[in-house]
């Protein structure tokens, strides 16, 4: 059962968001239903619904997340949510940056394809929007030279997939208008 023991209020963007620490003094961010919020390797979505469910004699809240872009819907526990990388989506106001990244400078990549895949699929795991939209950027970029090997090509729909889901909630977007707009800005 998670125990809450500190409160603290934090005002991002139009978000109120809610840290509060558990029993082992681990700090976690609380969302509502209705927040938009990003979950790693999956994109973002909105909370539906709070539940608590027993699992091994053990009660335990979940998340329940519906992520528009993959048509999936996916259950995170609340105490873990911090664990696997949950975090509230950008602001509108934030794109430009995520823009910005797109438009820079290509990073030095290696020239070992199982290489840059493993580092590419570990910049995704950390959720940071930036590394995300730097992943893409590489990747796209990488492609219109030489073309990249299928494990690369599914790599980039997929980081593709997690920053313009992001864009669509932040931006109110469309899926195509996202799309354009990051095929414009690489």
């Amino acid at each position: 059962m998670l125990t809450l023991m500190i409160y603290l209020l934090l005002k991002k963007c139009n978000y109120i968001i809610i840290l509060v620490c558990n029993s082992e003094g681990r700090r976690l961010i609380v969302f509502n239903i209705g927040d938009s919020i990003a979950y790693p390797m999956h994109g973002a979505g909105v909370i539906t619904e709070i539940e608590e469910k027993e699992v091994l004699g053990e009660c335990c809240s979940y998340y329940h997340v519906s992520l528009p872009y993959s048509k999936m819907h996916v259950m995170v526990p609340v105490e873990n949510s911090d664990k696997v990388g949950v975090r509230a989506i950008i602001c509108e106001d934030d794109i430009d940056e995520v823009l910005n990244v797109l438009g820079g400078e290509s990073d030095k990549m290696s020239n070992n394809w199982n290489r840059r895949f493993r580092e590419n699929t570990e910049r995704l795991r950390t959720g940071d929007i930036y590394e995300v939209a730097g992943v893409v950027r590489n990747l796209v970029r990488s492609d219109r030279v030489k073309k990249l090997s299928t494990g690369e090509k599914k790599l980039l729909g997929n980081a593709k997939q997690i920053l313009e889901s992001e864009l669509v909630l932040a931006g109110g977007l469309t899926l195509d208008e996202a799309d354009k707009l990051v095929e414009a800005n690489i």
